[in-house]
C-alpha cells in the first residue's frame, strides 16, 4: 500500500471517529425512561398499574365529618415560612406534591399532580410531565409554572429546611406547560424525591404577596378539601371539594374520606381530653401514659362505643429528648452535657409518672434496622467514620453501649457520684451544697422550658436530681406562642422537643444537625450542633445507592449523635395509642406510620 493511500485512509478513519465522538457526546450514556414512580433505593414495590395503597380501604365510605382536638393556638394558615404558628392541616388537607409518598415503603413515591417522572442516572435532572387535568380548587390548571414559582418561592422565602434543600437546584427548564425539568448541582439521591414531595403553589394566587408575612387568609391549593372556617386561636374548618380533580386517582383511592376535617384548639390536653370523653371530637392520639393508664375507663370505653388500641409503627421510634443549647458557653462542653445526662433518672420516672408503659429511648433511630445499637461497626462503616476523622468510643462502635441504668429510687447514688465526678473534671466543684466552677466561683445554673404540664412533672423530676448534686434547675413554663417564638431563636438552656425519622433519612438531616442552623432561625437544631463528621456522614447518607450501604451510614451518624451528648434522650410508647369512638373506622391493616387520619372513614 502507497504511502499516500494509507495516509489518505487514516484521514477518512479519523474522520468516522470523530463524527461517532460528536454522535457519542450527542446522545446520553443511558436514556432514563419516564416511570409512574421512583424509590430512594432499588425499584418501588407497586407496579404502574396498581389500582390502591395497601394500607387504604379502596371501599371505603364516604361522607360525614371527622374532628379532632389539639392543644395550643395558632396564628397563620401558612405552613410554610417562619413567621407565626400555623395551623394544623394545610399542609395535608390544602396542598398536593407533585408525587404521593407509599406509607407502606421506606421511601417510594407515585405520580400525583405528576404522572411521570424521569430521572438521570446520576439523578443531577429529573423531568416531571403533569397530569393535563390537574386543576387548584379555584379551577386554575396546575402548569409547569407554578412549579417554578413553588421552588423558587420556598427557596427564597420559605422554612430553613425548604431553603437548605431547592438551592441545590441550579436550573429549572419549563419547554411547555407540562413538562418541567430540574437540573443539580451535585448529585443527591434523595433531592429528586424531595423536590417530588414538594407542595406546589398557585403562582396567580402568590405572586405579589409578602410571602413571609404571617396570614389568616383562606390558601388556595390544589388539594382534596379547601378552607370552610378560619377563627384564629380556636377551629379550623376544611371542607372536600366537590369539584376536586385527583378523585379517580390510584393514590388517592380509599383516602380522603370525610366531607369535613374540623381541628378544634384546647388550653391544655386535659380539656382535650374532657371534649373527647364528651363525643365532640372523635379521635385522639394519647402521649402520656398516665392518661392512658387511668383516663380511658370512662363508660363509653367500657361499653366499646370508644375503642382503645394500640398500633405498632414500623417507624424508629421518635426521639424524644431534652436538648442542651450548646451555644450556651456552660453547655459546650460536651463533659457536662455527660453528666446531665448521668443525672436524669428515667427508671424512677417510668414507675412514679409513667405507669411502667413508657420504654427508654436509646439513640435516635431506636427500634428500627438503622439504629446501630446490638450492630458492630462494620468495616464500611469504620471506614466512613475514619473518612470523617471521627472517634468513638469501643461501646459505641461495637454496639454495646447503653443509657445508664437506675436504681430507680429517685437519687441513685452511683450515676450521681459519676457526674460528680465528670463535673470535678471540667472544673466544677461541689461545695456546701453548691456546684460551682472552680475559677470564677460562679454557680452552676440552667432554665428549662415547658409549656406542658407533662413536660412541667419531669422537669419537676429533673430539678429534684441535679438539685442533690448541686446545680439548680428553674423550671420556666411559657405559653405554647412564647414557647414557639423561644424555639424558634434558641432561647434556652435546655428544651424538651422530638425528633421524628422515618426509614430513609436523610436531607433533613442536615435541618435537624447542620451547622447552619446553630444561627439560622427556625431549624430543627435545637441542640446547635456544628460537627464537621456529622455533615459528612449526613452527605454520605444521601448518596448511597444501595440499602445496606445506606443502613452502615445512618447507623454512623446514629453513633454521633449519641457521642456528641447532645441530648438527655427520654422516653418513648411501645406503640401508638389511640382512642376513637367506633363511629370512626380504620384500614386492617395500619401503615407503617400506625393511624392515618385520611384513611379513615366515617361508619354512620
Amino acid at each position: 500500500m502507497s504511502g499516500a493511500i494509507a495516509a489518505h485512509i487514516d484521514n477518512v478513519c479519523s474522520l468516522v471517529l470523530a463524527l461517532l465522538s460528536v454522535v457519542v457526546l450527542a446522545v446520553p450514556a443511558a436514556v432514563a425512561q419516564p416511570r409512574h414512580g421512583i424509590a430512594m433505593h432499588g425499584e418501588p414495590e407497586l407496579p404502574a398499574e396498581f389500582t390502591a395503597f395497601p394500607w387504604v380501604n379502596p371501599q371505603a365510605p364516604q361522607g360525614g365529618i371527622y374532628r379532632e382536638a389539639l392543644t395550643g393556638t395558632f396564628d397563620s394558615t401558612n405552613p410554610f415560612i417562619v413567621r407565626g404558628k400555623s395551623v394544623a392541616g394545610v399542609r395535608t388537607y390544602v396542598f398536593e406534591s407533585l408525587m404521593a409518598r407509599n406509607r407502606s415503603e421506606p421511601f417510594s413515591l407515585y405520580g400525583l399532580l405528576a404522572d411521570t417522572i424521569d430521572v438521570s442516572p446520576d439523578r443531577r435532572q429529573v423531568t416531571f410531565q403533569l397530569r393535563p387535568g390537574a386543576r387548584f380548587s379555584d379551577g386554575t390548571p396546575v402548569t409547569a409554572a407554578d412549579v417554578r414559582f413553588s421552588l423558587e418561592t420556598l427557596r427564597d422565602h420559605g422554612r430553613p429546611n425548604y431553603r437548605s434543600y431547592y438551592e441545590k437546584v441550579e436550573r429549572i427548564d419549563t419547554p411547555d406547560a407540562r413538562t418541567v425539568t430540574f437540573f443539580l448541582g451535585e448529585a443527591d439521591r434523595e433531592l429528586v424525591l424531595v423536590i417530588g414531595l414538594m407542595p406546589i403553589l398557585p403562582e396567580h394566587v402568590f405572586a405579589g404577596r409578602d410571602f413571609e408575612a404571617s396570614t389568616l387568609d383562606p390558601l388556595v391549593g390544589s388539594g382534596p378539601y379547601r378552607f370552610k372556617e378560619i377563627k384564629a386561636g380556636e377551629r379550623v374548618v376544611y371542607e372536600r371539594n366537590p369539584d376536586w380533580w385527583g378523585r379517580g386517582l390510584a393514590v388517592n383511592r380509599g383516602l380522603w374520606n370525610f366531607d369535613e376535617v374540623r381541628f378544634d384548639y384546647y388550653l391544655d390536653s386535659s380539656a382535650a381530653l374532657e371534649a373527647f370523653k364528651r363525643g365532640l371530637v372523635d379521635i385522639r392520639a394519647e402521649g402520656d401514659p398516665a392518661r392512658w393508664a387511668g383516663d380511658y375507663n370512662f363508660p363509653a370505653a367500657a361499653e366499646g362505643t370508644v375503642v382503645l388500641e394500640t398500633l405498632p409503627s414500623g417507624l424508629p421510634r421518635p426521639a424524644s429528648a431534652i436538648a442542651m443549647n450548646t451555644r450556651r458557653p456552660v453547655l459546650a462542653n460536651a463533659g457536662v452535657r455527660e453528666a446531665l445526662i448521668l443525672a436524669f433518672d428515667f427508671e424512677w420516672a417510668n414507675t412514679n409518672l409513667f405507669h411502667g408503659l413508657m420504654q427508654r429511648t436509646q439513640g435516635y433511630f431506636a427500634g428500627s434496622p438503622l439504629s446501630f445499637l446490638g450492630h458492630p461497626a462494620s468495616a464500611r462503616e469504620r471506614r466512613m467514620l475514619a473518612d470523617a476523622h471521627a472517634s468513638l468510643p469501643e461501646a459505641i462502635l461495637d454496639g454495646s453501649w447503653r443509657l445508664p441504668i437506675s436504681d430507680g429510687r429517685g437519687r441513685d447514688r452511683a450515676n450521681l457520684r459519676k457526674a460528680v465526678a465528670l463535673l470535678a473534671e471540667q472544673g466544677y466543684r461541689l461545695a456546701g451544697g453548691v456546684m460551682r466552677d472552680s475559677k470564677t466561683g460562679r454557680p452552676l445554673s440552667l432554665e428549662l422550658l415547658v409549656q406542658t404540664r407533662e413536660q412541667e412533672r419531669v422537669a419537676l423530676h429533673y430539678q429534684r436530681s441535679l438539685r442533690s448534686i448541686g446545680i439548680e434547675l428553674a423550671v420556666r413554663q411559657v405559653d405554647p406562642a412564647q414557647f414557639q417564638r423561644r424555639l424558634d431563636v434558641y432561647d434556652y438552656d435546655l428544651v424538651p422537643v422530638s425528633w421524628s425519622n422515618s426509614l430513609s433519612p436523610g436531607n433533613e438531616q442536615a435541618y435537624y444537625w447542620g451547622s447552619v442552623g446553630r444561627e439560622t432561625p427556625g431549624t430543627r437544631n435545637y441542640a446547635g450542633v456544628a460537627d464537621p463528621a456529622i455533615e459528612h456522614i449526613i452527605a454520605e447518607l444521601v448518596k448511597c445507592s444501595d440499602r445496606q450501604t445506606f443502613e452502615d451510614a445512618a447507623r454512623a451518624l446514629d453513633r454521633l449523635l449519641v457521642a456528641g451528648n447532645y441530648a438527655i434522650l427520654l422516653y418513648a410508647a411501645p406503640g401508638q395509642w389511640i382512642a376513637r369512638w367506633a363511629r370512626i373506622g380504620r384500614p386492617a391493616r395500619p401503615s407503617l406510620y400506625g393511624f392515618d387520619p385520611e384513611a379513615s372513614w366515617a361508619n354512620d
